[in-house]
């Protein structure tokens, strides 16, 4: 993994987009296509499903770290040195808001998959997706000054509500 640029000016590693996007794939979209080999153990799918399923895997893996990158960015940038999202200089909420218009697309994608995913793995990612949805908004919703000061979470009675509906939803669906 490489990070192309130090900045003199604040001693960060600034990651590029071609080191953002091997350290994505190495530490969450792998993660994502693991899962998805688990859910699909026993189940026979068809070559294109697989590849569908394996692009919301890799979305929703690589949403996630996204989210994880901004809502750490206190952490990331004063503890570890380091600027993942290829920012010089402090994040401004123009940056935020484009990492958070790509998170909802990576997000979008991996939702659009659920119902091909076997049942018994549906709520648990519907959870995990709902979390980070709310996580997305809750950090949406953060001055980005603010996100170097803070980290963002998503209260304990909302995760629990955000379970019970991906439970409910998959209930509904059958199958």
């Amino acid at each position: 993994m490489r990070a192309d640029l130090e900045d003199e000016s604040t001693g960060l590693v600034v990651y590029d987009a071609s080191s953002h996007a091997d350290y994505v794939h190495g530490s969450a979209e792998v993660v994502g296509l693991m899962c998805l080999r688990v859910f699909l153990r026993d189940e026979p799918v068809t070559d294109a499903t697989r590849a569908r399923l394996e692009r919301g895997a890799t979305q929703l893996g690589a949403a996630f770290q996204n989210i994880n990158f901004l809502r750490d960015l206190a952490d990331d940038t004063a503890r570890l040195g380091r600027s993942y999202l290829g920012v010089d200089g402090a994040l401004s909420d123009a940056d935020r808001d484009r990492w958070v218009v790509t998170v909802r697309e990576q997000l979008a994608d991996a939702h659009a998959t659920i119902p091909l995913l076997p049942r018994d793995a549906r709520v648990a990612v519907r959870s995990a997706l709902a979390l980070f949805s709310a996580l997305t908004d809750r950090v949406a919703g953060t001055p980005a000054s603010d996100l170097y000061r803070t980290r963002v979470r998503v209260p304990d009675p909302v995760k629990l509500r955000l379970a019970a509906g991906a439970a409910l939803t998959t209930l509904r669906e059958g199958r």
